[in-house]
């Protein structure tokens, strides 16, 4: 006897145990024939994750590699990331992942019907990423202290994580950070059945009282202060497609997930699903969580000087509009896709304006009935000057990418925009900045005297050494430049620069022709840059097919300009397009 299962497309999803009755002689008995599971099926018409491309697809649905990206939004960084959705018991792990997190809709008339709508099941997996009180998947160090955990940035994939989870009795894995929370997500759903992709923001405000104006506040060095709110350099997230039946919508749409629990002034807590056409129309009636996602592509930035007398004060400055620059993998490619458009209109265009009016007035029920002109004239009252309004002109500019262990190297252009000598004190300032915003130490400081005949342009060189910044830098591989003029000289200009130090690459070459369950062999190597030791050197490497779990070799000490070569052993064990990881970690990063 030949059976099919044929189940609907509103089917929930999960494992389903097959049992056959059999009736003779007047007796009957069971007998399980086996168990089989049941996913979302993007390639089903009927089924509320249908994609009709299929390179798409292939890209957010087949895809065991991706690619992470970071940095600034004037340098943008990249590594890549093994998802490993299709790796052995990852799939019950992630029914687990359900499983623990089946009590979000405990209480509601879902209980029992959830797993059949890809809208629920998000929610619940976004909630287990992170914020689950006791058997959350990750948890993100506390002032960036992970002594008892793993470092965040160490991770090359999502596997290693959900197994440790799972393993460890669904206690939370330390350490991770939003980069490695959002790909966990992605596996999850992806494993699911769900098209996923990971987004990265640029410039991403995390403001805790007025959710539509991030603050700095610097003192008069150029230090940047430590203040209630968050200018996150980088921040990512993770887009699902599906169709919102909750929205009546009848085809399926990218909606925004985000895992990491960020304070919101009410708390902390993950956001979504959020339908990203709603964020770009500033329709924030008709989603979860709406106003969260729509302030952190669209918040104002306002800069501060922190005066002797406890005031504060605006300065003259070009600062980049927050969330200007968001983009993910391109499909079949190794290369990024810008997708901001997709979150709004240009900036400045009658579009943009109409939907950011359209937020502000659900935002700050205040406003619900003030004009567009008022609301511009509260906006326009918040930002600070441009520097062109004060007569000058200034810009940082990089005049190198500096590799960890190289001297930074930038040129500080001024001009003068008017027909008069200016005469300015400037002080400038270096200092660490984590990808989340927080300001580290201030390693660097000077005081500068400059003179400007009437429309002169000027190029001063500035030079930060390897031994000024490489005590402080750490894992964090940020640090924000910042000169700024003395108070005292009247209005007060400040330009800055964010700057990424770039890590020294880890070379793979493969020995032999990779061969289905027959040993291969690689050769990685590493030179340490550095005039001085590195010490607790480690390399981990992972691939998925290529290992059933993280290797890792420890490499002890290496010497100033020392390379470390390693010959590693592996059996490929799946078919399939495979990609060996190698990450390097010592006491410095």
């Amino acid at each position: 006897i030949n059976i099919s299962v044929f189940p609907p497309s509103n089917a929930c999803i999960g494992r389903y145990i097959l049992n056959m009755q059999i009736t003779s002689c007047g007796h009957t008995y069971q007998r399980c024939l086996g168990d089989f599971y049941v996913l979302f099926n993007p390639w089903c018409a009927d089924d509320p994750v249908y994609m009709d491309n299929q390179a798409h697809r292939e890209e957010y649905v087949l895809n065991e590699h991706g690619i992470l990206y970071e940095g600034v939004h004037k340098h943008i960084t990249s590594r890549p990331w093994h998802f490993g959705q299709f790796e052995d018991g990852i799939l019950d792990i992630c029914l687990k992942i359900l499983d623990m997190g089946a009590s979000y809709h405990q209480g509601s008339d879902r209980d029992h019907c959830w797993r059949n709508d890809p809208v629920h099941v998000s929610m619940v997996v976004n909630h287990m990423i992170s914020s689950h009180t006791t058997n959350s998947i990750m948890k993100i160090p506390e002032n960036n202290d992970y002594l008892k955990g793993t470092k965040p940035f160490s991770w090359n994939g999502s596997v290693p994580i959900l197994q440790q989870w799972y393993n460890g009795r669904c206690r939370p894995v330390r350490y991770g950070y939003c980069g490695s929370l959002a790909s966990v997500m992605c596996t999850v759903m992806r494993c699911l059945g769900i098209p996923s992709r990971v987004v990265t923001n640029f410039c991403f405000p995390c403001s805790i009282e007025n959710p539509l104006v991030i603050s700095e506040i610097f003192d008069c060095t150029g230090k940047n202060l430590c203040g209630k709110d968050k200018l996150w350099r980088y921040h990512c997230w993770n887009e699902s497609w599906m169709a919102r039946r909750d929205l009546n919508q009848c085809c399926g749409d990218w909606q925004c997930l985000d895992p990491t629990p960020l304070e919101t002034g009410r708390g902390s807590a993950c956001s979504g699903p959020t339908w990203v056409r709603s964020i770009r129309e500033g329709e924030l009636d008709l989603d979860y969580d709406s106003n969260h996602m729509f302030s952190r592509v669209n918040s104002n930035y306002v800069g501060w000087l922190s005066q002797n007398n406890a005031k504060k004060a605006k300065f003259f400055c070009d600062a980049w509009p927050c969330g200007q620059h968001l983009i993910t993998k391109k499909v079949g490619s190794e290369q990024f896709e810008d997708i901001t458009g997709a979150y709004k209109y240009e900036l400045g265009s009658v579009k943009n304006k109409e939907a950011y009016y359209r937020a502000y007035r659900r935002i700050h029920p205040g406003y619900c009935n003030a004009s567009n002109c008022h609301i511009e004239r509260e906006l326009s009252s918040l930002k600070n000057p441009f520097l062109s309004d004060s007569g000058i002109n200034m810009r940082l500019k990089m005049a190198n990418c500096p590799m960890y262990g190289e001297d930074v190297q930038l040129h500080w252009l001024l001009e003068n925009l008017r027909s008069e000598n200016k005469n300015l004190k400037f002080n400038l300032c270096a200092q660490i900045i984590t990808y989340s915003g927080c300001p580290m130490d201030q390693f660097w400081k000077d005081s500068v005297n400059v003179t400007l005949g009437p429309r002169e342009v000027k190029k001063i060189p500035l030079c930060i050494s390897y031994s000024q910044y490489g005590p402080y830098l750490c894992d964090h591989n940020i640090m924000k430049v910042v000169a700024v003029s003395d108070p005292e000289c009247g209005e007060v200009l400040m330009v800055s620069r964010d700057i990424v130090i770039n890590r020294p690459p880890v070379i793979v070459k493969l020995l032999s022709q990779p061969r289905l369950k027959l040993p291969c062999t690689a050769e990685i190597s590493f030179c340490n840059p550095l005039q001085e030791d590195m010490k607790n050197c480690v390399m981990t490497l992972e691939g998925c097919g290529l290992f059933k779990e993280p290797m890792t070799i420890d490499l002890g000490t290496l010497a100033s300009n020392q390379q470390a070569r390693t010959i590693v052993e592996f059996t490929p064990y799946r078919l399939g397009s495979h990609r060996l990881l190698a990450n390097f970690g010592c006491h410095k990063f």
